[in-house]
């Protein structure tokens, strides 16, 4: 599994339990584990839920599913 598909599935499960739609920054980190400090990692590539949350803007939201906001971060995190 490449870094990219190991952090995206890592996202995805980290909001396995969520509510969708989230509608706002805070709501997506209240719906991950450990808040903001939730982490991701595959291999030397490290990203909590606070930083991923720089990559978003107002026009990521309402996100519609855990696969929506994996594709998105991965995608802006350059992975």
């Amino acid at each position: 599994m490449s870094v990219k598909e190991e952090i995206h599935s890592q996202i995805v499960g980290a909001l396995a339990n969520a509510t969708f739609p989230i509608n706002t920054p805070e709501d997506l980190l209240a719906a991950m584990p450990d808040g903001a400090d939730t982490k991701c990692k595959a291999e030397d590539v490290e990203i909590t839920a606070g930083e991923a949350g720089a990559l978003l803007t107002a026009e990521d939201f309402p996100i519609e599913s855990a696969k929506q906001i994996a594709d998105t971060l991965v995608e802006r995190a350059g992975l």
